[in-house]
């Protein structure tokens, strides 16, 4: 699904070169769990916005299901997105100014799933995660932990084949936590991929792989 070769990325520092990733080359089968690791300011979530097409500064090929991304122009990148990947974001990238209901429809507006059948999802993907009755609030309504539930709930809601998942878990108390990681765990069994970034061992353990990253470089996995 997934093939990157000789990756990196850097910022200008001066008259040098400040490198966030170096040299990763990395492959990942359709439907493997794999866990990324590592102290803060590895790479990891630099490393994930290029894996969600979020970031097209960079240098290396990257290959997603056939496709050249590195070749692509940002609206390719930007559809190629849409219809493939759900993506959990650290800060939730929530849209203030649409409720959580709406918020949740938007993933599926991108695939033009009929409205009648957008409702459907959208209540059953509600109960799932236990929020029905914060449907018509806004995030700027909800505590940290509720906003992250539902940012959870719209990376899942259109049943991507691919979730990238960047600390789905860091706002949420260990039931909550272990609820996410359990759908998380049930859609790789149905065959979604999964890509997760965490800190937590336990939550680790839910992928059948895990990748270190030190310092902007692959270090295992």
């Amino acid at each position: 699904m997934i093939a990157l070769h000789n990756v990196e990325k850097f910022y200008p520092l001066g008259a040098t070169k400040q490198y966030v990733l170096r040299q990763i080359t990395l492959d990942i089968r359709e439907g493997e769990f794999v866990t990324i690791m590592g102290p803060s300011g590895a790479g990891k979530s630099t490393l994930m916005g290029i894996l969600g097409m979020l970031d097209g500064a960079w240098s290396g090929e990257y290959y997603f299901v056939d496709n050249p991304v590195h070749e692509l122009k940002t609206k390719y990148r930007n559809e190629l997105h849409k219809q493939y990947i759900g993506f959990v974001f650290q800060q939730y990238h929530l849209l203030d100014n649409l409720t959580v209901y709406e918020n949740l429809d938007i993933p599926l507006s991108y695939r033009n799933v009929r409205r009648s059948e957008r409702q459907a999802i959208v209540a059953d993907t509600l109960d799932k995660f236990q929020i029905v009755g914060k449907k018509d609030l806004y995030p700027t309504q909800l505590s940290g932990g509720q906003q992250q539930l539902v940012a959870v709930a719209r990376a899942m809601v259109a049943s991507p084949k691919l979730i990238l998942a960047d600390e789905p878990c860091g706002a949420l108390h260990s039931s909550q936590g272990t609820m996410i990681m359990d759908l998380l765990k049930d859609l790789n069994d149905d065959g979604t991929t999964i890509i997760q970034v965490t800190h937590n061992e336990d939550y680790a353990k839910y992928g059948n792989r895990i990748i270190q990253l030190h310092d902007g470089w692959l270090v295992a996995g």
